[in-house]
């Protein structure tokens, strides 16, 4: 009976299977750490709340900025420049020039004011149109009211000194001073909002190392014998990245809805002052784009304060 010898075999592993295997890892570990985040709901929650907490406060100030700034841009943040033309210039040249005003590409609108439209407004408005009837002449000139498309106190300020010295113009109005107070103050309360939400992001990222610290330490076994049996440091760092990443995630879920709450709880003292100047204002959102861009930062902050922590400290984990 004549039999056959048999050698090792070797397999290959395609490249295929080791990604699919690296997905499935990742599918299992994402669910895994987040079923031990609703396991422990009470420290999950504190945690989450500190982390919407820090995101939430910056998120309500910038959009309370925002409002305010489009409150101010339609009723201070455009101001009206008067440009009072010279007496001599007549109906029809005053409306040409008007129209070339408001071809430029730095004007939004212009209106022209005839002489006899602002005599026959001031009449009505003065209560002495008997009294002006009796003038033998119209002393008011032709005006041009004029809303620029930037509120920039220096592009305004190149604007005056450019019709100043236009031959039709006689005088030009305006009050630079209010809106360069209303200019450096959003552009102060900007960059404070910045630098607050700059600290405010290093803090989540701190109590995320802290947070992820912790963990490690609570596995140090476990991560002892995963080394020991040959388990890379990718493999070791992937739940506690994907635990950065749910605390993150979560914590920005409770940013927006105290960005929501806090929306609700303003929006009818607000309203009711902002109506005051404006009829058809109502306090908005972040929208869509903003909502989604707190949740990428939250997940982006978490998931980076948890790769710095294990990194510092996983590396100190070493099996004996």
């Amino acid at each position: 009976m004549s039999g056959r010898s048999q050698g090792a075999t070797t397999s290959v592993t395609r490249r295929s299977d080791k990604l699919n295997a690296w997905a499935a890892h990742h599918r299992r570990v994402s669910i895994e750490t987040l079923q031990q985040l609703i396991a422990n709901p009470f420290s999950s929650a504190m945690t989450w709340l500190v982390i919407g907490i820090a995101l939430g406060l910056p998120a309500i100030l910038f959009v309370v900025l925002q409002n305010v700034a489009d409150i101010s841009g339609d009723w201070g943040g455009k101001p009206r420049m008067s440009l009072y033309l010279n007496p001599e210039v007549t109906v029809k040249a005053a409306r040409n020039f008007s129209g070339e005003i408001e071809r430029r590409a730095d004007v939004a609108t212009s209106v022209f004011i005839s002489s006899d439209d602002a005599l026959r407004e001031f009449q009505n408005r003065s209560g002495f149109g008997e009294v002006l009837s009796t003038l033998d002449r119209n002393p008011l000139p032709h005006v041009i009211e004029v809303i620029p498309v930037s509120p920039d106190p220096m592009e305004l300020s190149s604007l005056v000194t450019t019709w100043e010295e236009h031959e039709l113009i006689e005088r030009v109005s305006v009050d630079l001073n209010w809106l360069e107070r209303l200019f450096a103050l959003l552009v102060f309360a900007e960059r404070l909002v910045t630098a607050l939400a700059s600290v405010l992001a290093l803090g989540v990222m701190l109590v995320m190392g802290n947070t992820i610290r912790l963990a490690i330490e609570n596995r140090r076994q476990e991560i002892e014998i995963v080394k020991l049996v040959g388990g890379t440091d990718a493999f070791v760092r992937r739940p506690f990245l994907y635990l950065g990443f749910w605390y993150g995630l979560g914590g920005a879920v409770v940013a927006l809805l105290l960005l929501w709450l806090s929306l609700f709880l303003l929006s009818a003292p607000v309203e009711q002052l902002a109506q005051s100047y404006r009829d058809d204002f109502a306090l908005h959102g972040p929208g869509f784009g903003g909502g989604l861009l707190i949740l990428l930062t939250g997940a982006a902050l978490g998931t980076l304060g948890a790769i710095l922590a294990v990194s510092r400290h996983l590396s100190d984990i070493e099996p004996q």
